[in-house]
């Protein structure tokens, strides 16, 4: 899966309209704040579900790591959750080719022979899927079983009044002990859980992150290493190794899109997107910040002393993945979720490709602060009106789809049938075949209906993966920043959203030298007369009233 854009994850951190109160009662457009309090009493009991010992035992929120895939699965759904034999009709968003649809692809009728009831996939283009769900919204013509991801419901005003008119409140069916129904589900994280709240009631079902990082900074190591440069651990060593790997006579430049993570070298605040206690009294955002200042600063210089590849100076949406495979960039920011695929994929076709992050470390002394959150990659709604039986029929597709690493229904949503979709290499690792590519398609429907257990597992096509990856967040989340709104439900007001958007793109320009950085000041005042002091005031209020 890809990540979102870097506007559509400006305005996932935003959030999106609704309404303002303690108790998750709407009042005006102006934010909403669920107490934790009152999310703490709808969530659903939590029990452990892990069918392998893992190789390196995961602690919260850190997933457990596997090294290699199952030799043996097992069945973990002793029966099937379709009674009704109905058609059940599913929107989820896919990266990549559209698979062929109900009726003409075999791995669909695998995945519902074992389901017991006809699941009819609508698969939308990921790129594009915020205007296809608002399109349904609008006109109230939403399927059975919706899939949104976060940055999309925070995109779109007034989702919250959109959820309580269009989907189930699954309360009674989830919170507390009624969730042990559903085994699977009940197994999901409870920090998940906090975010499927909307209106004080539970929505929907979340596909819990795998980690809680927004961004690492990736580098080329094989390149780096030929060219004799260290992986920096200072921001002038970060300077300097731009310096060293920008050859513009070879079509080399050191960097992409930087800036996020030298907010974080920085230690600019990142919570609900940059807030933290002010000095004093009340909160400040990140813009009103010395730090966030010498963060400009840094990252301009970068870019007017062309350490940036020019693509990425003319557009800052240009294909960063593409240029660093091909060596054109040799560092740039992505989530943890890019480094297997692209590990396995360019592996393949590039001798010795070896993608890594770089190690947090602070600009400004003291220990790095790394921002993180424990908000669902997606979650997946159950239309209204559909009565209590077909509603828990429905949730109990959605159990199977969350079924865990190592299960035969996890293996069969993930890869389709042995022998046909897939293969296995000599160590066990599942290998698709020309008709699971074509069919499964951009990447498995069905494993996007249901969240499961986040884990992290490797195999011969990546085989020092899971311990990169797992060494780098053991050490990170270490430096993660303290949440000041932790365990409540917000929603920041639809003005903060916008006057984000729009000063994120003033700072773009700014960095790229199409304005001059003393234009910062501006850029802020414009901020904070256009809805910051607003937001300000909001969450000032929000944790004064869950504070008592």
């Amino acid at each position: 899966m890809t990540r979102a854009t870097r506007r559509q994850f400006l305005v996932l951190a935003a959030g999106g309209t609704a309404a303002l109160g303690g108790c998750g009662k709407r009042t005006r457009a102006g934010g909403s704040a669920t107490s934790a309090a009152e999310i703490g009493a709808l969530m659903p009991t939590f029990r452990r579900l892990q069918l392998l010992e893992p190789d390196i035992p995961g602690e919260d929120p850190v997933p457990a790591g596997y090294l290699t895939y199952p030799r043996r699965v097992v069945r973990v759904i002793t029966r099937r959750p379709g009674t009704s034999g109905r058609t059940a009709k599913t929107m989820t968003p896919v990266w990549g080719p559209i698979p062929p649809g109900l009726g003409h692809n075999s791995y669909f009728d695998a995945v519902n022979a074992d389901l017991g009831l006809p699941l009819d996939p609508s698969l939308q283009d990921g790129s594009d899927y915020q205007d296809k769900l608002s399109a349904a919204l609008a006109a109230r013509d939403v399927p059975d079983l919706l899939t949104v991801p976060t940055w999309v419901i925070d995109a779109i005003p007034r989702f919250g009044q959109a959820v309580k008119a269009l989907f189930a409140d699954l309360t009674e069916h989830l919170r507390g002990d009624a969730a042990l129904s559903y085994p699977m589900l009940a197994s999901l994280p409870t920090a998940a859980w906090q975010y499927s709240v909307w209106g004080g009631r539970l929505a929907a079902v979340p596909f819990p992150t795998t980690g809680p990082f927004p961004w690492a900074l990736f580098y080329r190591k094989d390149r780096a290493n030929l060219a004799g440069v260290a992986s920096p651990t200072t921001i002038d060593e970060l300077y300097h190794f731009g310096r060293e790997l920008t050859d513009p006579a070879r079509g080399v430049w050191a960097f992409g899109n930087v800036f996020n993570m030298v907010q974080m070298f920085f230690k600019c605040p990142g919570c609900k997107t940059g807030w933290r206690r002010r000095v004093g009294d009340g909160l400040e955002f990140k813009y009103e910040t010395p730090e966030y200042r010498e963060a400009v600063r840094f990252t301009a210089r970068l870019y007017k002393d062309g350490l940036v590849h020019p693509d990425l100076v003319a557009n800052r949406e240009a294909d960063s993945k593409q240029l660093f495979n091909s060596g054109k960039l040799i560092a740039f920011e992505d989530g943890l979720g890019a480094w297997r695929g692209m590990q396995s994929e360019q592996a393949k076709v590039t001798p010795g490709y070896d993608m890594q992050p770089i190690p947090l470390f602070s600009a400004i002394g003291g220990e790095p602060l790394a921002w993180g959150s424990a908000a669902p990659i997606l979650y997946t709604f159950v239309r209204k009106g559909l009565g209590r039986d077909r509603t828990q029929e429905l949730l109990g597709v959605l159990d199977w789809c969350g079924a865990p690493f190592g299960s035969y229904e996890n293996e069969l949503a993930t890869y389709g049938v042995e022998g046909r979709h897939f293969t296995r290499d000599a160590e066990g690792t599942p290998i698709p075949t020309d008709l699971g590519r074509r069919e499964l398609g951009g990447n498995s429907p069905f494993t996007l209906l249901g969240g499961r257990v986040p884990v992290e597992f490797g195999g011969s096509d990546v085989p020092h993966y899971v311990r990169d990856l797992l060494a780098y967040t053991r050490t990170t989340v270490r430096y993660l920043e303290r949440d000041l709104f932790q365990g409540i439900k917000v929603e920041l007001p639809a003005s903060f959203s916008k006057a984000l958007v729009q000063a994120e793109d003033q700072v773009s320009d700014l960095l790229r030298g199409r304005r001059p950085v003393s234009d910062l000041e501006s850029i802020v005042r414009a901020w904070r007369l256009g809805g910051g002091d607003e937001c300000r005031s909001f969450l000032e209020r929000t944790l004064s009233s869950n504070a008592r």
